[in-house]
């Protein structure tokens, strides 16, 4: 192992990266991708949100946002809705199919990542998660 902390951070973070996506992707109850999964998930928290808030909550350019949430609304997951102070502008909104498919791809990522910690002691999956969430709000500030 490298002795140099940063370097073993930053591949470990790739490693994870890839391998939790790649132990989710596919089962028998569902599948999204992983651009899907967090454009439904942000969805669902802020539901009735703009192009605009996907894309800065997501570190996305707009383009990028609208084809997924294009892909999204034609598969039947989402909708757009008339945003009523301007004509010109929408938000998007969970179907029930897809607060279905969102529900039934986040218990399978549960399940497996809770199968992966089993012999974890609780206080390091309170210490890991706690230091994640730390680490994607030092990403979220440093734009």
């Amino acid at each position: 192992m490298n002795s140099d902390p940063l370097e073993t951070i930053e591949v470990e973070m790739a490693l994870l990266v890839r391998k939790i996506s790649a132990l989710t992707a596919i089962s028998e109850k569902g599948s999204l991708d992983r651009s899907a999964y967090l454009l439904l998930h942000q969805i669902s928290i802020q539901n009735g949100v703009g192009v605009k808030t996907l894309a800065h909550e997501l570190l996305l350019n707009v383009s990028t946002v609208s084809r997924q949430a294009a892909a999204l609304e034609k598969k039947g997951l989402v909708i757009k809705v008339d945003d009523p102070n301007d004509g010109r502008a929408y938000f998007f909104e969970l179907t029930e199919q897809g607060e279905t498919e969102l529900r039934n791809f986040k218990e399978i990522r549960l399940e497996r990542i809770a199968s992966l910690l089993s012999e974890w002691p609780d206080e390091d999956c309170e210490t890991f998660g706690r230091l994640l969430k730390k680490l994607n709000h030092e990403i979220r500030s440093y734009e």
